[in-house]
Parts: structure tokens; C-alpha cells; sequence
């Protein structure tokens, strides 16, 4: 698909400091077509709480004009800010409230986007809404796309936030959308319930620091003196999305591995007893260009969730991390990890993490390595995209 004129609405702003799969996806967009990517606009709560915050000093001043309300990211990507402050509606009391709330909230929204649509010659343009249940609720009848895409990637009616009146709204949004793109199995078969055009597209990643082919990466100075096998796991430390039973029932039963995290800490793991283990070792914060070198150090690496909201449908990326580097890996299975299934050894009980990282350690071979790099290989921000316009070409089939 190409030569078209996309608009993007979102929960995440382009100035966010953490990555985002939607401006990945707006850059790739814009390498065919051209990109107007709306930013979250400022709400009471969040002027009031934040204010000042760099980003929001800066969205001020475009609400006062002192500065430029678009952004040029690219030739055909644009970013622009709206001018509009919108009301903070979470505590309105019934549901019917808020909706009436929410709507006069679109209205102010799409009025700006209009403006900036006008603006930039829009004409005949995609909406591609990033899981903004809220704000986007109502843009397909205020914008009047071509085309209104819904982008699912995350299990956001289970947080507190989204909850109370996301479990309304979302399959709503859901059913009225043109076509529902997810990047997992489990928002799939939770989108399939309200339409019948919802489609799991996958994830892109950047695994480009962990091409071996074409890095020289060599194993982390602080792994080397360690005793073999080394176990592994790399990201953040956290009770909400990890499990710390699990991680010490492998220490326990298997003191002769060295399991080994790196990554920052959250409450309960600094203060949990895993740190008394002789065979677990905690490593820190790495910066991301360290990570590939700790990656090669491990002989399994591991993905311990725990299984709950936040990760049963989630598509960790650290898998294709791992996978990009050959690595044999052990994971919690879930809906969404069965797109693994011919990849990763995925436990369904805490007894299956020492059986299957034992088998991981006696299968390991060169071939399989070889397997592993190029699945990861093909789960690029391309691919992603592309998958997104086959199921967006689907509707007109």
C-alpha cells in the first residue's frame, strides 16, 4: 500500500521518552505514504499534575502560539499538536455520564484534527486509532475516514484506568471499526467476538544490535567468571509481571546453574530472599548496547511471567531479543507466546521451566540456532506493516 494519506490517534505521544510500537509503525507508514501523527492532546488532571514537566512548558507555548504546532519528522511524517485542553472525566460517576462527557471531549479533539487535516491536504485518508478507546471513540463519525483501523497491543480493560469504562467502549469501538489489527493471538480471538475483521499482524522489532553477522559482540566481562550453565533473563525486575516463586523454585532445584538477571529491580524482588541464593545473580541496569554481549553469556535464557492481566496477552519482544542471537529459549506459555511454539520451549507449570530448560541444554545445536536467528529475523517493523495493509486490503475483498 502506498500513496495514501494516513492519520494516526494514540494513547502515546510522539514525545514520549519510551518506545512506542505506534511511531515505530508511523515511521514505516511514511516510508509509502504520508503520515500525520495527532498527538495526545493535554488534559486538566495532567496540566494541573505536570505542569512542569519539558513536554508540557513546551504545549503550552503552542497553545499560546509562541511556537509551531507541527513538527516535521520526516518528508512525509508530520507530528502535530493539538490546541485543545481536554476535560479529565475518569471519576464521572455512571457510565452514561460518561459518555456524554467523552463525547463533547471527541468533539473539541476532532475539531483540531480537521483543522490540521485541512491544513495539510489530508484528503481521502486512513484512521489508524492506537488504542485510544477515549479520545478516539467517536472519530470515525467526526473525521470520516476511507478507512478506520483499530490497533490493539495491549490488555488495557484490565487496568485500573481503562476498566471502568473501557469494558463498554472497546468492544464498541471494536465492532464499529473497519478492520481490528492486534499483535497477538489472544487480542485476536478477544477482538473476533465483535467483528468479523479483526487480524493478528505480530510484532516488529529492531534487532539490529543483535545481528552477530554483523556486530561483534563478545560475552560480558561480568559473565565470564561465572559457573556454567548460565540461565538468563534481561529486562525489568517487576512482581507484576514476574514470577518470583518460579525464579527461585530453578534456584532451589537446580543449585548447580547460575541463573543470572539483569535489568532494574522493583520493591518486591529488592527485597525478596532471592538475593541469598549463592547460585542467583543480580547484575543491574545495563545500557541497551551492553545487552547483546549479556545475551551470548547465557546457554538458556528465560522469560519467567507470571500469569495474570498484564501478561497473558502480551507479546514480550525480548523473545525475538533472544531468538536473534540463536539463543535456546524457556517461557511461561500463554495464547499469545503459541506464535512460538516451533521456537521457544514454553512451560505450562513451574516443574516444566527445569524439565524443558534441561532439554533446551542437550538439544542446543547449530541448526537450531540457525532456526531461531531467522524467525527473529522476519519479525521486522516491514513485515509488520505489511501484514497491516494485507488485513486493511481484506475489507475490500
Amino acid at each position: 500500500m502506498q500513496g495514501k494519506n494516513i492519520v494516526i490517534t494514540g494513547i502515546q505521544p510522539w514525545d514520549i521518552e519510551i518506545g512506542s510500537n505506534c511511531k515505530n509503525i508511523a515511521l514505516e507508514f511514511s516510508k509509502k505514504n504520508r503520515v500525520l501523527y495527532i498527538n495526545a492532546p493535554l488534559d486538566r488532571n495532567t496540566l494541573k499534575s505536570k505542569k512542569t514537566d519539558v513536554s508540557i512548558l513546551k504545549r503550552l507555548k503552542m497553545l499560546r502560539g509562541e511556537i509551531s504546532c507541527y513538527e516535521k519528522v520526516n518528508e512525509n511524517l508530520t507530528v502535530f499538536y493539538p490546541n485543545v485542553i481536554l476535560e479529565s472525566i475518569q471519576k464521572a460517576p455512571l457510565l452514561s455520564i460518561f459518555r456524554w462527557l467523552n463525547k463533547i471531549n471527541n468533539k473539541r479533539f476532532a475539531t483540531e484534527i480537521n483543522r490540521a487535516i485541512k491544513e495539510n491536504d489530508f484528503h481521502d485518508f486512513l484512521h489508524f486509532n492506537d488504542s485510544d478507546m477515549f479520545r478516539s471513540f467517536f472519530m470515525k463519525e467526526l473525521l470520516n475516514p476511507v478507512i478506520s483501523i483499530y490497533y490493539i497491543r495491549d490488555n488495557l480493560i484490565k487496568n485500573p484506568y481503562w476498566k471502568k469504562y473501557g469494558q463498554f467502549l472497546e468492544p464498541e469501538l471494536i465492532a464499529k471499526s473497519d478492520v481490528v489489527v492486534t499483535n497477538s493471538l489472544y487480542y485476536a480471538d478477544y477482538a473476533n467476538k465483535f467483528t468479523k475483521n479483526a487480524y493478528m499482524v505480530g510484532q516488529g522489532c529492531d534487532i539490529s544490535i543483535y545481528d552477530e553477522d554483523k556486530n561483534h559482540i563478545e560475552i560480558a566481562t561480568e559473565l565470564k567468571s561465572l559457573k556454567n550453565p548460565i540461565i538468563g533473563y534481561i529486562g525489568f525486575l517487576t512482581s507484576r509481571r514476574l514470577d518470583i516463586d518460579l525464579v527461585r523454585l530453578i534456584a532451589q532445584k537446580r543449585p548447580d546453574w547460575t541463573i543470572v538477571l539483569v535489568g532494574p529491580e522493583d520493591a518486591n524482588f529488592i527485597s525478596s530472599d532471592l538475593h541469598q541464593f549463592e547460585n542467583i545473580v543480580f547484575l543491574g541496569s545495563k545500557a541497551a548496547e551492553e545487552l547483546p554481549s549479556y545475551t551470548k553469556g547465557f546457554d538458556v535464557c528465560i522469560n519467567p511471567q507470571i500469569l495474570n492481566d498484564a501478561t497473558i496477552g502480551n507479546y514480550p519482544r525480548k523473545i525475538d531479543e533472544y531468538l536473534a542471537m540463536g539463543k535456546p529459549t524457556v517461557a511461561t506459555w500463554t495464547k499469545a507466546m503459541e506464535y512460538f511454539t516451533d521456537h521457544v520451549y514454553l512451560a505450562k507449570s513451574p516443574e516444566d521451566y527445569i524439565v524443558l530448560i534441561d532439554k533446551a541444554l542437550k538439544e542446543n545445536n547449530e541448526d537450531k540456532n540457525n532456526s531461531r536467528k531467522k524467525i527473529a529475523a522476519e519479525h521486522t517493523w516491514e513485515n509488520n506493516v505489511d501484514a497491516i495493509y494485507n488485513a486493511i486490503l481484506k475489507i475490500n475483498q
